[in-house]
């Protein structure tokens, strides 16, 4: 096996690790620590300066130390590692030069905004509710959109870019 093979699994599995580990431990908490409410980075539609300022009232100080220590560390190894992933994919399977550098701008542009989103979710939970203005929850919340329209853009592409490079190798063409 090539090491480049072991290296593309390896990034694959860390940042399906890191990944189940937001999703089955640290996002979960953080809902209940809001009483049920969504925490920002899984509201991919975005939300309101009100929806933000009630999301911030609710939270408990456990949930936000939980949002502002284990769940910012692995959100700041997360959009790298599957930004790489995505991209080393696209490089990997992509049918033409075009459409690959489409494809690893639009998955690098995704880790981009999540940096970002991440960055102002963070301003959010130092300023509190009080401290949230307009402009803050904006700014966060159009990050979110557009890092999660770009994930499921690259998500879906790869998805077929798999099932294409299946059914080619079913019909016997290379």
């Amino acid at each position: 096996m090539r090491a480049g093979n072991i290296l593309y699994g390896l990034v694959f599995l860390a940042g399906a690790g890191v990944y189940a580990a937001m999703l089955l431990w640290t996002l979960p908490a953080i809902t209940e620590a809001a009483g049920g409410l969504m925490p920002f980075d899984m509201r991919p539609f975005g939300y309101t300066h009100t929806e933000a300022v009630n999301f911030l009232a609710a939270l408990t100080p456990e949930g936000l130390a939980l949002y502002l220590g284990p769940q910012a560390w692995l959100d700041r190894a997360y959009p790298a590692l599957l930004g790489l992933f995505l991209a080393w994919s696209f490089l990997r399977l992509g049918p033409g030069t075009l459409p690959r550098v489409v494809l690893v701008v639009a998955a690098l542009a995704g880790a981009g905004f999540d940096y970002f989103e991440n960055a102002r979710v963070h301003a959010m939970l130092q300023a509190g509710p009080q401290g949230t203005t307009e402009t803050m929850a904006q700014a966060a919340s159009l990050a979110t959109v557009l890092k999660s329209g770009l994930v499921t853009f690259c998500l879906t592409a790869l998805l077929l870019l798999v099932l294409w490079r299946g059914w080619r190798r079913l019909r016997g063409v290379s």
